[in-house]
């Protein structure tokens, strides 16, 4: 059974920096990394980084988020600095399995930046 766990959030002030972290098991990944839902607006991503270390950054939080991955490990973190308020929102961690074309996804952790 597939599992990703995260960890990390909070309240945090704005220009300040938390991690995430997910622990995902059960499965080989290739593409791993978060996606994030505001109250109000659709779910969209953040930042994804392939089995390779290929990465990918919403043109939003370039120069502030930075994702990685440790494949033996099979965790995926994601460290954001110079939050905004408006990076609040309840942040996915999500996975896609290697061999089949199945996505899977956390329960969210929620990220509040206030100002």
């Amino acid at each position: 059974q597939v599992q990703l766990v995260e960890s990390g959030g909070g309240l945090v002030q704005a220009g300040g920096s938390l991690r995430l972290s997910c622990a995902a098991s059960g499965n080989i990944f290739n593409n791993m990394g978060w996606y994030r839902q505001a109250p109000g607006k659709q779910r969209e991503l953040v930042a994804l980084i392939s089995s390779g270390g290929s990465t990918n950054y919403a043109d939003s939080v370039k120069e502030r988020f930075s994702v990685s991955r440790d494949n033996a490990k099979n965790t995926v973190r994601l460290q954001m600095n110079i939050l905004k308020p408006e990076d609040t929102a309840v942040y996915y961690c999500y996975a896609r399995a290697l061999f089949t074309p199945r996505d899977y996804w956390g329960q969210g952790t929620q990220v509040t930046v206030s100002s």
